[in-house]
């Protein structure tokens, strides 16, 4: 199959409509989403609020594109389109990283560092799709029995608004892959870098209705798919409410999901930690997409013998922490609106009220605008065990120190709240780390190390509340196929 020119499609963004058969159109209502900045408060574009009306008719192209020629191409060809795609996503890396830098807010370091995991997300999953194989099982005399994975249909994608481009990346490319057609609705806060992406991949080759975009509301668009009959599985990341639902909502067609829905992760700092290693690491793992970030390390643990010096360290280190416009690239950004500022800094004051000690606090540029969405960094401890900072998601830069005795009190501490989506383990005794790391109730440990710049190659998912079913690595691929079991009697 030849990949069409990209002539042939002049970007016009972002665009006024919604992507349903390679093409762009009006959506139904009619009505329109304003694109804030979160950086100043302002409204810089216009996009389409679509409804049930557009989610149906994208489901019935995705429906149609299984029948037609994509359902028809075979494992090579996906992966070549996917393939083509990566190469357009670098080729195109400027332009994306300033879509979801101003769409997010996030510094643009970093969201050229999320352009880099997206394309190398494409060039995975086109790599790995013709890899997916069966099995032949041992079976009755006179009978030859195997296994294929088939994918499972139609399959709607519903993302977050703190890693547009990465999730479209890790969902869509690992869907595709496995043969699926999709529907996608990105999130309303932030969808810019997705609508670029969905025309990028019709200009690799993509066949009409195997890929579809749906923006628009979550309580219209998200949960017109969610509830979708012509649906065959669907993928969901974002918060332990709204997953619920989706579960429900899945449940009452009985099919598939999977479900990434946040987490409390703990980083363990034992007494023997290298800390001009571990402390670095630490904070960046909290300030990182201004701690808008599922695998956020919000809960510092550490050993008593060394509250005081980790202490020390953050009352030296934390200052410097700077929140400012996407361009001034400093450590982190605004968050993305005014209600998750509120919400994140309704955390901080009842810490305060309730007498928590502020161990430091970073600061906002002078030059950031008053009207942006920023929330200088901030560290508490000792905060107590069962405080709401120690237990909820703040989903901001905000830091939670804790300490434990010894290391069954570390495990207890680490695995003492509703969720189970990544933990850090610092430790130069390494059975000791081993050890501990094998107990606790997580989806992914790092082991003197803490996140993975993308770690498209690594499984991830939670336990607990945290969510079920991995992506990433090869096991999305599996998430997105069924396995179907033949028996051939040839006696």
């Amino acid at each position: 199959m030849n990949a069409p020119s990209r002539s042939d499609h002049q970007p016009v963004f972002p665009p006024d409509g919604v992507f349903i058969d390679n093409e762009w159109r009006s959506p139904a209502s009619g009505d329109r989403l304003d694109v804030i900045d979160p950086a100043t408060g302002q409204v810089f574009a216009r996009i389409a609020a679509g409804n049930a009306q557009d989610i149906d008719a994208a489901v019935a192209a995705a429906r149609r594109a299984l029948d037609g020629e994509w359902g028809r191409l075979t494992a090579t060809e996906r992966g070549r389109i996917l393939s083509r795609a990566s190469a357009l996503v670098q080729e195109a890396a400027d332009e994306l990283a300033a879509l979801e830098a101003r769409d997010t807010g996030k510094p643009i370091s970093q969201a050229r560092a999320d352009i880099t995991a997206t394309a190398r997300y494409l060039e995975f999953y086109g790599g790995a799709a013709d890899k997916v194989h069966g099995d032949t099982i041992p079976f009755l005399p006179g009978h030859f029995a195997l296994t294929e994975h088939v994918p499972h249909g139609v399959t709607g994608h519903i993302i977050p608004w703190n890693y547009p481009a990465q999730m479209f990346g890790r969902t869509i490319a690992a869907a595709l892959a496995m043969g699926n057609a999709c529907v996608l609705k990105p999130a309303e806060d932030a969808c810019l870098t997705p609508l670029r992406l969905t025309e990028i991949l019709r200009d690799a080759g993509l066949p009409a209705g195997a890929l579809n975009c749906v923006p628009g509301r979550g309580g219209e668009a998200g949960a017109a798919l969610a509830a979708h009959r012509g649906v065959d599985f669907l993928s969901f990341t974002g918060s332990p409410e709204v997953g619920a639902a989706i579960q429900t909502a899945a449940a009452q067609h009985h099919i598939g999901c999977t479900l990434e829905l946040g987490g409390k992760s703990p980083q363990i700092l034992f007494d023997d930690a290298d800390l001009d290693l571990a402390m670095p690491i630490v904070m960046k793992a909290i300030t990182q997409n201004a701690g808008q970030t599922c695998s956020a390390g919000a809960r510092l643990l550490v050993q008593d013998s060394i509250a005081a010096e980790v202490t020390r360290r953050l009352q030296q280190d934390f200052p410097k922490l700077t929140a400012g416009a996407q361009d001034a690239d400093r450590d982190l950004g605004p968050l993305i609106s005014l209600k998750q500022q509120g919400r994140v800094q309704r955390f901080c004051e009842i810490a305060d009220a309730d007498g928590i000690p502020l161990i430091a606090e970073g600061r906002i540029d002078p030059a950031a605008s008053p009207d942006g969405h920023f929330v200088a960094p901030r560290a508490y401890g000792p905060v107590p065990r069962d405080h709401a900072l120690a237990q909820q998601e703040v989903f901001g830069p905000v830091l939670s120190l804790m300490t434990f005795t010894d290391e069954a009190d570390a495990i207890a501490l680490a695995n003492a709240t509703d969720y189970g989506l990544v933990a850090g383990v610092w430790s130069q005794n390494g059975s000791r780390a081993i050890r501990v790391a094998r107990q606790i109730k997580v989806g992914q440990v790092f082991v003197n190390a803490y996140g993975a710049g993308g770690g498209i190659e690594l499984p991830f998912g939670g336990m607990k509340k945290s969510g079920h079913g991995r992506e990433k690595g090869f096991d999305a691929l599996y998430e997105f196929a069924a396995t179907r079991t033949m028996v051939i009697k040839h006696d």
